[in-house]
């Protein structure tokens, strides 16, 4: 049903295949740097093809908010991944100075995607609240107290189930996928199953995209609460992952008030926010941009550590001191002998 597109350019189905080609080559990623020039020539090409491709869509209106899965063709099927591609290869860009506006362009092509996905019922999902700064300031009461921590845990624990639910439906999608595509790319399938294999792979990047907007949603938090958008640097070239400097272990938490609650189950481990984390990865050099690890963070690493083992010592005293004092009661309420029950004859 395909005629050529305007000006007898490429078709849309060679569009959609040469950028769907690009996005496979890079996720396979043999380069050992996304910001190598090859890779993001790769990346420019991918998102050419796949815009234009999304711009014929639009043109011949493939796709209506009021219409039935049903009433889709079979072959059509494929362009509904158009937007989660982009958003996908949008993603991969490595421009720092403009990386707030690449996660933003990113996160409404899934949107976009999940969008269409729901209008033809395609999986049961709720869409991710769009994330205008400001809102979590209207987010409701202030937190603090025993209940908003023990709510937050629990939100936590729910959420952690549905990501390891939405883990091995991925997985299983997966397989299925590896196991229909043969068969499909032979052109021996009928089209029931050319439908299905379509199917499953819209699913299988439902999964994917809200995926992404959760992460999309925490870099641009930690973007603009750090501003860094404002400070244009030149992208690393691929630094070298042995200059980063070994983490120490530590419970990384959202903010203050977790901080409190998950520092209290484990002592030995330092609570940091995501703030604090940013910072100090900033300052060691090994966020994605700082080209060259910065050593001053030596200093703030000894103090980091000295102020751990003092903060040790003084527990270790604390307990010491406890077990004394609980001592010295017992022996107040038990005479000498007590549960020295052998050589009773």
């Amino acid at each position: 049903s395909m005629a050529e597109g305007p000006g007898g350019g490429p078709r849309l189905a060679e569009l959609l295949a040469v950028g769907r080609r690009l996005w496979e080559e890079l996720e396979a990623g043999t380069e050992p740097s996304s910001g190598a020039p090859a890779v993001q020539e790769k990346v420019r090409q991918g998102l050419d093809a796949l815009r234009r491709a999304a711009a014929m869509v639009e043109q011949l209106e493939l796709f209506s908010e009021n219409e039935e899965l049903e009433e889709i063709a079979s072959a059509d099927l494929k362009y509904l991944l158009l937007p989660a591609l982009l958003g996908s290869l949008t993603l991969k860009q490595v421009d720092l100075s403009r990386r707030l506006e690449h996660l933003e362009s990113a996160r409404a092509h899934f949107e976009h995607f999940l969008r269409l996905c729901q209008s033809y019922r395609l999986g049961s999902f709720q869409l991710p609240r769009s994330n205008s700064p400001g809102e979590e300031a209207a987010g409701g009461p202030a937190p603090g107290g025993a209940m908003d921590a023990q709510r937050a845990l629990l939100t936590m624990a729910s959420h952690r189930q549905a990501k390891i639910e939405r883990y091995k439906q991925k997985k299983e999608l997966e397989n299925r996928l590896a196991s229909m595509r043969t068969f499909v790319e032979s052109g021996q399938a009928d089209e029931e199953h050319i439908r299905e294999f379509y199917i499953l792979q819209i699913r299988k990047w439902i999964n994917t995209s809200l995926e992404e907007i959760e992460t999309i949603d925490q870099e641009i938090v930690i973007l603009r609460s750090r501003g860094t958008a404002k400070q244009p640097s030149a992208p690393s070239h691929g630094t070298t992952r042995q200059a980063r400097a070994p983490l120490k272990p530590f419970i990384l938490t959202r903010d203050a008030a977790q901080a409190k609650v998950f520092g209290a189950g484990y002592p030995g481990l330092p609570t940091m926010t995501v703030d604090d984390w940013y910072e100090k990865r900033r300052r060691q050099g090994s966020l994605p941009g700082q080209s060259a690890p910065q050593r001053a963070s030596d200093s703030t690493d000894d103090e980091l550590q000295k102020q751990q083992e003092e903060k040790k010592e003084e527990d270790d005293n604390e307990e010491a001191l406890q077990k004394a004092r609980s001592w010295d009661d017992w022996k107040d309420t038990h005479q000498r002998g007590y549960g020295n029950r052998q050589n009773m004859g």
